[in-house]
């Protein structure tokens, strides 16, 4: 089934960026409201240790699976926070380049932010989103 989210581009806005200004979902859409997916295993250790891009993608892969509990999939996300422990763009965009292209072309509305700490020993990177389904 097609994703009921729109997309939206602003043309009057630099093109640099690489994810949509903006996102809509219809009024009758169920809203799913993402917590952070962390870069853990089922036994709650943390993966990749030390690696930004590893732990994005652990990240994206928790994500999918939270999606997929709620019935929904990645192509349903409004939008999303990418929230890097590090004080260096490098590691901002090392991040950022594996949500990206876990994204595609369903390129949504993003914020991506240096913190100074996460939550689990070792995390580097959390992932937050929100989605929206019609049933």
């Amino acid at each position: 089934m097609p994703s009921s989210v729109q997309l939206i581009r602003a043309e009057n806005l630099s093109d640099v960026a690489e994810y949509a200004y903006a996102a809509t979902a219809p009024k009758d859409a169920r809203l799913i409201f993402l917590a952070g997916a962390c870069p853990l295993d089922k036994d709650g250790n943390t993966v990749a240790v030390g690696d930004y891009g590893g732990q994005a993608a652990a990240c994206v892969e928790t994500l999918k699976l939270a999606l997929e509990a709620a019935g929904a999939t990645i192509e349903d996300v409004v939008r999303t926070r990418v929230l890097v422990a590090s004080s260096e763009q490098a590691d901002l965009v090392a991040a950022w380049e594996v949500v990206r292209d876990a994204f595609g072309s369903h390129d949504v509305p993003s914020t991506l932010m240096g913190v100074t700490v996460l939550g689990y020993d070792n995390q580097l990177v959390e992932l937050e989103a929100v989605a929206a389904v019609v049933d």
